[in-house]
């Protein structure tokens, strides 16, 4: 018996409890195998071991899966910076590195992602009342940054505004990543090199301008 098989007849024994997570992991396989959003409620079903009709029972269409789907991205991308923040010292400079290193990871390994998760479908999804904002990997890297402050005895830096700029600067480099033109302008480039010495730099850049205004 081949495995494709052996997991349709898996999952064709979920009950009915289980039918919604199912078709919510069959799709987000089916979108990590073609790289794309192309496949249609009845290809869930059938990766789900589950009728045609099945799906209909737990999403009105396709774009309510898709959300769904959306949100397992966020907890996805929420559980790794979880679990890269652990490995480091609470406080240290190196946990946000990772963090980001993992951000930049994440994203363009999975693009098909991506594009969900900072779409429209992905908006609609973060702004649903059965989303948990505070699992997404935002706020891992916010408590990384309010950690590293107080390390650095700079509790009077507004640690969301840092976070943010870092979020930034790593969102960049993935875009950057992602469209595949880098080595067109560097191509020697190291980005994992690059978004560390970037983020030191601009740490160190915000623990030396505190209390300072731009223009000064």
């Amino acid at each position: 018996m081949d495995s494709g098989t052996t997991r349709s007849r898996k999952r064709g024994s979920y009950h009915h409890g289980d039918l919604r997570n199912a078709l919510i992991v069959a799709a987000a396989e089916l979108i990590e195998e073609s790289g794309s959003l192309g496949f249609t409620m009845a290809d869930a079903a059938r990766r789900a071991g589950v009728s045609n009709a099945a799906p209909y029972r737990h999403f009105r269409d396709k774009e309510a899966l898709l959300e769904a789907v959306s949100q397992l991205g966020f907890f996805g991308l929420g559980a790794t910076a979880r679990e890269v923040r652990d490995r480091y010292p609470a406080g240290s400079i190196e946990a946000i590195i990772a963090l980001g290193q993992n951000y930049i990871a994440f994203v363009t390994e999975k693009s098909a992602f991506y594009d969900l998760m900072w779409g429209d479908i992905g908006k609609r999804a973060f702004d649903a009342d059965n989303f948990d904002r505070k699992a997404v990997g935002f706020f891992v890297l916010v408590e990384s940054v309010r950690a590293y402050l107080a390390a650095q005895g700079a509790t009077d830096v507004d640690e969301l505004d840092t976070a943010i700029k870092l979020w930034a600067l790593v969102h960049g480099f993935s875009a950057i990543c992602m469209s595949g033109k880098l080595p067109y302008f560097h191509a020697a480039a190291d980005v994992p090199a690059m978004l560390d010495s970037a983020t030191r730099s601009f740490l160190a850049g915000v623990i030396a301008g505190r209390g300072k205004s731009p223009s000064s």
